[in-house]
């Protein structure tokens, strides 16, 4: 029964080598995906973040132009010192409107046609 015992505690021992053998081998893996994932955040972040401070430099110097040449007002400061905001919301409103339009059309087209026909038939067997 000890022989039994020691053979058993053998083979858990040498399985969860195993185990922790598999481990490192799949953390090895995630470890190199996480780490090429926050390479490109990081360039990704660096990328926006060097265009946008090109972008306000060019529009500062802008402002400063104006300022000199004394065409500046306040509403061309607010204009160009504003930052533009983007949204998704006026493109959608209109692609969902154009869609509305077609199905409105293909539906009155087809009531009309429907129409004509029926009425065509009626006329005909009288």
């Amino acid at each position: 029964m000890k022989q039994d015992l020691e053979k058993k505690s053998e083979e858990l021992e040498q399985t969860l080598a195993k185990q922790l053998e598999m481990l490192k081998k799949d953390s090895e893996d995630w470890l190199k995906v996480g780490a090429v994932l926050a390479v490109g955040a990081l360039l990704t972040y660096g990328v926006v973040k060097a265009t946008r401070k090109k972008k306000v430099k060019n529009t500062q110097k802008a402002v400063e132009v104006l300022e000199k040449e004394g065409l500046l007002d306040d509403e061309i400061k607010k204009r160009l010192s504003k930052p533009k905001s983007s949204s998704i919301w006026p493109s959608l409103t209109q692609r969902l409107l154009i869609l509305g339009f077609a199905l409105a059309k293909d539906k009155i087209l087809a009531q009309l046609f429907s129409d004509n026909t029926e009425s065509g038939a009626v006329e005909k067997d009288q």
